[in-house]
């Protein structure tokens, strides 16, 4: 079950709202627990016992952590872990190597050719490191072990952000778990904020994934520049409204049932360096690796050489951690590299450079990296770059299909709506009026009556692209 979907939006949401709302604090967590655990086997069935397992292990190793015997209960969490992780999401990565590397050395391997695929859990990504932040935070002292593990199974399978983020930490949402922040103004803030997600979602991120996932899938001899070019914009505005849509669907409905999530992306389209992209582009990723693995390495405490060598540990980690591919691993060595060569000097270079021409900078950077996160396999990113900047006229019955289907005005339109909405435009606009009007009742009338009439409009549009089924994928899949 998807956010972006009819049984979403229009049954099990509203039922469980009701029924949420409806009990009494004290039985919350439960309803929550079980509305997760019901949303999470829609779509995963009998995998949802992998999330339980999970949860059941850590919430015994925080009470070990707690109880004294520190390191054991730590490094038995750390290891179920890394080893739940392991086995089902890098598991056929793992032997499809090893296959290579066998038929590198002319070595028999057809023992190894039979080997099972292993269905990938969705969320797992997710929620392992929210569980592992869980018992690291107890192991530092930081916060007290759960006692109550229908609190603690809540915090794990919490549906608003268990399949796409952002990674809610259990310091972060403890106190929350016991007395939820519930009220109106919150509610109509968490409707807001979940309508603007879905119409990122549906209204722009899908109309860019058609394009993008057309483009990707025609043959790179084929493709001429120009269309491999449209074809990655396309793609990265996709990527953006999509990650970022699915965030404030997940703020949202956070603030509906009583929680206060943290933000999760601010704009990172209009960095100015790679350093800042990642201070804006899934923020509590990248805290969450800075926290519990830069620093614990040393982080800038140690010699140059090893800072360095930290930060490609960091993002070697970031990229396998997106997804059982070469091309994962490759993006995210691209992007260290980058963060190593301003951290040199070259930031030095940006802070004084014209800053259109930084921001041009960090968003090719940004672009370029991209084709490694969108394409199959490595050689397809390799032969994607090449048509990039090497010009290439392609196929004409090819490029005259493309221009035929897509450059119209919908296209042009969608282009505006995303470079618009790729900056702060609704926090300024929305902030501006307020302080102009805050003081006249009349003004403010008009202005949150023209606000909601948006969010109605916004969200009538939205569901009428949800109900008419049109083109809704679903790119967690490969999380």
């Amino acid at each position: 079950m998807v956010f972006s979907s009819v049984i979403f939006i229009f049954f099990f949401l509203p039922i469980v709202l009701l029924i949420y709302h409806l009990s009494s604090n004290r039985y919350k967590n439960l309803i929550l627990l079980f509305a997760s655990l019901f949303f999470y086997a829609w779509g995963e069935t009998i995998i949802v016992f992998v999330m339980l397992t999970s949860a059941v292990v850590d919430f015994l190793c925080g009470l070990i952590i707690e109880s004294g015997r520190k390191k054991t209960g730590l490094i038995i969490s750390i290891c179920s872990n890394l080893l739940f992780l392991g086995f089902f999401k890098y598991f056929n990565f793992t032997f499809d190597n090893f296959n290579i590397i066998l038929n590198w050395l002319d070595i028999n391997s057809e023992r190894f050719r039979n080997v099972p695929n292993i269905a990938l859990p969705i969320g797992i990504s997710f929620y392992t490191f929210q569980t592992m932040s869980y018992t690291i935070d107890v192991y530092r002292g930081n916060v007290k072990a759960n006692r109550n593990f229908i609190e603690f199974a809540a915090f794990v399978t919490m549906f608003p952000q268990l399949v796409a983020g952002p990674i809610v930490r259990y310091i972060d949402i403890h106190k929350q778990l016991k007395k939820k922040n519930i009220s109106i103004a919150n509610f109509n803030q968490g409707i807001e904020r979940f309508v603007i997600g879905l119409a990122k979602k549906v209204l722009i991120a899908n109309s860019f994934a058609i394009i993008a996932d057309t483009v990707f899938a025609t043959p790179t001899n084929e493709l001429a520049t120009s269309w491999a070019w449209i074809g990655i914009i396309a793609y990265t505005f996709q990527i953006y409204f999509d990650f970022s849509g699915y965030s404030d669907m997940a703020i949202g409905l956070g603030k509906m049932f009583g929680f206060d999530f943290l933000e999760n992306f601010n704009y990172p389209y209009i960095s100015r360096s790679i350093k800042e992209f990642w201070r804006r582009w899934h923020i509590s990723l990248s805290s969450w690796f800075r926290d519990y693995l830069y620093i614990p390495l040393g982080g800038s405490r140690v010699k140059v050489s090893r800072i360095y060598l930290n930060l490609f540990i960091v993002f070697f980690v970031t990229g396998l951690w997106h997804g059982a591919s070469w091309n994962f691993v490759v993006w995210g060595l691209f992007h260290g590299l980058f963060i190593v060569l301003e951290r040199i000097g070259l930031d030095k270079i940006l802070n004084k450079m014209w800053q259109p021409l930084a921001h041009f900078y960090a968003l090719l950077v940004v672009v370029v990296g991209w084709v490694f996160f969108r394409a199959e396999t490595l050689p397809d990113a390799l032969n994607y770059l090449q048509v990039l900047f090497v010009f290439n006229t392609g196929s004409i019955a090819t490029s005259s299909y493309l221009y035929y289907h897509f450059m119209n005005m919908e296209l042009l339109i969608m282009v505006c709506c995303a470079i618009i909405f790729s900056m702060p435009t609704y926090h300024f606009i929305k902030e501006f009026f307020y302080k102009q009007i805050q003081s006249q009742k009349e003004k403010l009338a008009i202005f949150q009556y023209l606000r909601v009439t948006t969010l109605f409009l916004l969200f009538f549009t939205s569901t009428i692209f949800v109900v008419s089924e049109s083109y809704n994928p679903f790119i967690y899949f490969r999380f």
